[in-house]
């Protein structure tokens, strides 16, 4: 009996973007082998060195002297990788400690996990089966159509407890008529989403607030980057307390500069279901203990001038970027910055073009974006220097100088 694909088609995916793969490796853009120089660049076995523009240490804290030696210092306290057993049995007291800091700092229960993707596959079919919502009872469950894979790959397993639904991308008219037929409604998004544009999380806490929307977001892309303490562009939109219907999850090794995920939630009871029962949350996989050493300084970062210098030095190399170069995304102020090119075998030659001026930026196609939408995708960071952004804006703009086929777009 022949199947029918409801929420993913593995030989479309793979048909269709695997040809894109092939090209980029053979163009020397997959695949690298490399050692990090200390002087801001990736060097190659054969020599050449590049400036790595695919980085998602936004903030450049993963080269934080404090945060090396967190790493460091706890290691060689504690004299063991990994505790190597479930964290609902046994953890190490540092990870505590860095629960208690990280739950201070972004002013909601924060639990650490071993990364985001592993929260979403542990909280999602939670959400869908009613569990983490007030009343108990199961939600339509909706995901953004541009909600991250890490969250999609779960739509079967939640698809299992509840009716899911894909809903158009930011489109608040559509998940409003599904709020006035339905009882209760979770909705699934990112804060930043991984391809340019944001959420609009203002609208979603007012449907909240109309209709008691449930409210799911990985907001993985901003942790650090906004917020006084870094609690992300939610949680600092947001403000107030985090409510029984809103969870907000996030990726450590991006912005903030280590390794793992955290998860904000709201009230207290929330914490010990999601340990018990949340999949790999519980499961003996948790963060390792450099790891957990080097979150503990950075998190201590967060609550100093320097993470605010950061932040501004990151805004300056944005606008700098959105002056010079434009892009769909100019004037949001996010540091992933996508120039459209079309053609899947066009955005590699660009990207290769690019890596022949000493600037790694990935081309992005099938299945990453729509077929016949691919392009380059660069992200900003604070410690990129003027003058490397400067000769980064010149080698981006030379790719449409005249006589190469597309224009960038606008």
């Amino acid at each position: 009996m022949e199947l029918k694909n409801r929420y993913r088609n593995t030989e479309s995916m793979i048909g269709h973007g695997n040809p894109s793969f092939t090209s980029a490796k053979e163009a020397g853009l997959l695949d690298l082998s490399v050692h990090n120089t200390g002087r801001g660049t990736l060097s190659l076995p054969d020599g050449r060195e590049f400036i790595n523009m695919c980085s998602c240490s936004y903030l450049g804290l993963d080269s934080h002297p404090d945060v090396l030696q967190g790493a460091i210092e706890v290691l060689q306290r504690e004299r063991t990788l990994c505790m190597s057993i479930s964290r609902l049995r046994i953890r190490l007291a540092d990870l505590d400690a860095l629960e208690e800091e990280l739950s201070h700092r972004w002013r909601a229960k924060t639990i650490v996990t071993n990364s985001a993707s592993s929260a979403s596959a542990g909280l999602l079919p939670l959400i869908a089966s009613g569990h983490l919502l007030p009343d108990g009872h199961k939600p339509i469950l909706v995901f953004d159509k541009s909600a991250h894979f890490s969250m999609n790959l779960i739509k079967p397993i939640c698809a299992d407890e509840t009716h899911v639904i894909t809903a158009p991308h930011n489109d608040l008219d559509f998940l409003e008529d599904l709020c006035r037929k339905h009882a209760r409604v979770a909705y699934v998004a990112d804060g930043f989403y991984s391809m340019g544009g944001v959420a609009i999380v203002k609208d979603l806490f007012h449907l909240q607030d109309k209709y008691g929307l449930f409210l799911y977001f990985d907001d993985s892309h901003s942790l650090s980057i906004y917020g006084a303490s870094g609690e992300g562009y939610v949680r600092a939109t947001m403000g107030g307390e985090v409510n029984s219907r809103t969870i907000i999850i996030g990726s450590l090794g991006k912005g903030f500069g280590t390794a793992g995920g955290a998860v904000m939630l709201g009230p207290q009871q929330h914490a010990d279901l999601v340990g018990r029962f949340a999949g790999p949350l519980g499961w003996s996989q948790s963060l390792s203990i450099p790891a957990i050493g080097a979150s503990l300084a950075s998190a201590r970062l967060h609550g100093g001038a320097d993470l605010a210098e950061r932040q501004r030095a990151l805004r300056a190399n944005v606008r700098y970027f959105d002056e010079r170069v434009p892009t769909r995304t100019a004037g949001e102020d996010f540091p992933i910055k996508i120039i459209d090119v079309g053609p899947e075998p066009l955005a590699v030659e660009r990207s290769r073009r690019l890596m022949a001026a000493g600037f790694y930026s990935s081309a992005v196609f099938f299945p990453i974006v729509p077929k016949g939408r691919a392009g380059l995708r660069i992200m900003l960071r604070s410690n990129l220097s003027t003058e490397d952004l400067q000769r980064l804006c010149d080698a981006v703009l030379e790719l449409a100088a005249p006589g190469t086929s597309e224009p960038l777009a606008s």
